[in-house]
């Protein structure tokens, strides 16, 4: 195995495609295909699907392309540091709940990093996917909570991925209204005075239970019930229908406009949100930056919100 059948390998996951993915490197199409066949070959997986629409990754392809990856970055730093060469593309994945605190973070890596040239992916997707996407090496870092609720199943799924978490805050519940709710105008909110409206969650997919719900209280029944699957169709529907999420309190006007407002929900419960990465990998300087910007910008939400 070489670093050059790794840089093939990379590619043509990138790319999906023979064809384009040799363009990019730079050799013949016939010669691209004989080296990831050797590559899998020698190491006894098979990385990808070759149909007549295309190419995708396998299941074992996603490990192996992960800590292919991670090995193309190590080299890479090895170069930098001892020939001063800095050809390096930044790259940076993070997967992550739906939280404002995370996209400013991965904001400030970008302005930090980000020049003619770089590869950064963030994606807000659903709680299991996160705890995947870190396990195989898509994303180097993952943002997630734990509660009383969920705390015992999510922590062993991720000691068995081999993943660690570590805690960035811990937030008493809040809940997220449009400002002409009826509820903005209370100081504290009762789970009475939720019954009327609709509930707003994140959809999570085939794996759709009370562990992996991104809103506390999950398993409690209500009468209006709106699945969603990104930030902005929920805080158009909260506007629109009056409806309300549960969440961590923290909000930015920034990204999310002036229009929604997040008021106390007066339970007995928590929410302790952090990051998960993989127990034995070194992270880049990208996820380490990433790190960095997560607790100044959760560090300052919670000083902004102490009811949090």
């Amino acid at each position: 195995m070489t670093l050059q059948q790794l840089k093939y390998a990379v590619a043509v996951a990138d790319s999906l495609n023979i064809t384009e993915a040799a363009k990019k490197v730079f050799i013949s199409q016939p010669s691209l295909t004989a080296a990831i066949h050797d590559l899998e070959a020698e190491m006894g997986v098979v990385l990808f699907l070759r149909t007549s629409r295309g190419v995708s990754v396998t299941n074992d392809g996603d490990v192996f392309l992960g800590y292919a990856r991670q090995v193309l970055e190590q080299a890479s730093l090895l170069e930098e540091r001892f020939t001063g060469q800095k050809s390096r593309t930044p790259k940076l994945a993070v997967s992550c709940q739906h939280y404002s605190f995370a996209v400013e973070a991965f904001v400030d890596v970008i302005r930090e990093y980000g020049g003619n040239f770089y590869d950064f992916t963030l994606r807000e997707t659903q709680t299991y996917r996160i705890i995947e996407d870190v396990s195989r090496l898509k994303s180097e870092v993952g943002v997630l909570y734990t509660s009383a609720q969920n705390e015992e199943y999510i922590t062993r799924l991720i000691k068995k991925s081999n993943l660690v978490f570590e805690e960035l805050f811990v937030a008493k519940p809040h809940v997220f209204v449009s400002t002409k709710n009826p509820l903005a105008k209370k100081e504290r909110i009762q789970l009475e005075d939720l019954k009327k409206f609709p509930c707003l969650t994140y959809e999570q997919g085939d794996h759709n239970s009370f562990y992996f719900s991104e809103e506390l209280l999950s398993s409690m029944e209500h009468d209006k019930n709106i699945k969603v699957c990104d930030r902005a169709t929920l805080f158009n529907l909260l506007i629109g229908l009056d409806g309300y999420t549960i969440c961590s309190g923290v909000i930015s006007a920034e990204l999310n406009g002036e229009n929604i407002v997040s008021r106390p929900l007066d339970v007995d419960e928590y929410m302790r949100i952090g990051t998960i990465t993989q127990k034995d990998i070194r992270l880049s300087p990208y996820a380490q930056s990433y790190l960095a910007a997560l607790r100044k910008h959760t560090q300052e939400a919670v000083q902004k919100a102490p009811s949090c």
